[in-house]
């Protein structure tokens, strides 16, 4: 009987340990995907500062010339963003338990969430100054460019973060869901219980008989 207790102690011990290496390997998986996300947040926001610089510079006023301008201003934010963002994601631990493990997942989908809804504001407030170019002569092609650009990058930021979102969800669905399931609520409602998969403990048995 003591072999049995002590052979059930092992294999819940095991599990534990597997669990946390599961729970390790998924945050690692999850600051990856936000260094790759921040690196092409990066990326655009380099080659829109150089493009945009060197237009405003040399394009003369015009549609255009505000068009470059608004773009060089505008990534600057973005630089801002991607570059803190990056480090962030270098320097933030995966070894977080299970409720930091969720609080991270939840906080991660809500900030991309919220930034796609921003983004459509950032599109209407484009849309809203190409509209309101038309009953201002002397800034036309002023807002008429800032709207352009603003519809540009507005565009840009809600495909970048609404695919981010999907990524990061897609992400959760096919790997820490299957670590769901293997949790579940203790029957007083006060604790938690770990179902130990029935292959773990049929190997076990066909060891001690």
């Amino acid at each position: 009987m003591k072999l049995v207790r002590l052979g059930l102690m092992l294999l819940v011990l095991l599990f534990v340990v597997n669990s946390n290496a599961q729970l390790n390997e998924y945050n690692q998986e999850r600051l990856q995907m936000d260094k790759r996300l921040m690196l092409s947040l990066g990326s655009w926001a380099t080659t829109n500062l150089a493009v945009g610089g060197i237009g405003w510079a040399t394009t003369p006023k015009g549609e255009a010339h505000y068009f470059h301008q608004m773009n060089f201003f505008w990534n600057t934010v973005n630089v801002a963003l991607a570059v803190p963002g990056y480090l962030k994601a270098r320097k933030e631990s995966s070894n977080l338990n299970f409720a930091e493990t969720l609080r991270a997942q939840n906080k991660t989908e809500t900030i991309f969430l919220i930034n796609s809804g921003l983004d459509i504001a950032y599109m209407s407030s484009g849309l809203l100054l190409r509209s309101e170019a038309r009953f201002n002569p002397e800034r036309k092609d002023q807002w008429t460019g800032y709207g352009n650009s603003l519809l540009l990058q507005g565009g840009f930021l809600f495909v970048f973060d609404l695919t981010a979102y999907i990524l990061h969800k897609r992400h959760y669905n096919k790997k820490l869901n299957g670590f769901l399931d293997q949790i579940e609520l203790s029957q007083n409602g006060l604790g938690m219980r770990w179902n130990i998969p029935s292959h773990s403990v049929r190997s076990y048995q066909s060891s001690i008989h």
